[in-house]
């Protein structure tokens, strides 16, 4: 039986490039740059999609990159060879990740968490996958704290959700949640568009 998240990205792969590529290129370029620079060790990147990120990344790194739909991936799999690097790309869901514990150094998110079905499940799955004091790091879409943003975009979710992302949700309180420990938030666009970088605290 196909899961629910796979089935709508496959579906929406085909369109993804002409629906995403220009905010994904003009808009936000400078500010995942700016994220990704820090790459460094063993890196996951969540939500590969058609590998559009990629672009952004510095070179020589080694990264595995995975996604919950094939069709996706397909797509993805001539950007990944252009890499002047490593990128190994793989199906899998975010939500039952199959990495051993501590098995990445770095794992990095691009406007991923506004999609994912059951993100604080997902966030714990990323954090048990991250090494003790490995980091986290995100350029997400989320909901506002601002009279009427925060009106306007739950009035918007009940009908982005049925295609893809929820603009209403509470993504930093979510990484708080599941346990990591926030060094930096950095607003890029009011409080709706922001990097968010959090720690894996050690054991105590």
């Amino acid at each position: 039986m196909m899961l629910p998240d796979r089935r709508k990205w496959n579906r929406f792969a085909p369109n993804y490039d002409s629906l995403a590529a220009r905010a994904t290129e003009r808009r936000w370029a400078l500010f995942k740059k700016r994220l990704f620079a820090s790459m460094e060790g063993r890196i996951l990147f969540l939500a590969a999609g058609t590998g559009l990120d990629f672009q952004f990344f510095p070179p020589g790194r080694d990264i595995v990159a995975i996604d919950v739909s094939e069709r996706m991936l397909e797509t993805a799999a001539a950007r990944a060879r252009q890499y002047k690097g490593s990128i190994r790309l793989q199906q899998m869901d975010a939500r039952k990740l199959a990495f051993q514990d501590g098995s990445f150094d770095q794992v990095y998110t691009s406007c991923t968490f506004c999609s994912v079905s059951e993100p604080l499940r997902c966030l714990r799955q990323l954090r048990r996958v991250l090494r003790p004091d490995g980091e986290l790091r995100m350029f997400e879409h989320t909901g506002s704290r601002w009279f009427p943003f925060s009106a306007m975009l739950t009035a918007c979710t009940a009908l982005t959700r049925l295609y893809g992302p929820e603009l209403n949700r509470p993504t930093a309180s979510t990484v708080q949640e599941a346990g990591f420990e926030i060094t930096r938030i950095e607003a890029h666009y009011l409080d709706i568009v922001k990097s968010i970088e959090a720690r894996n605290p050690e054991p105590d």
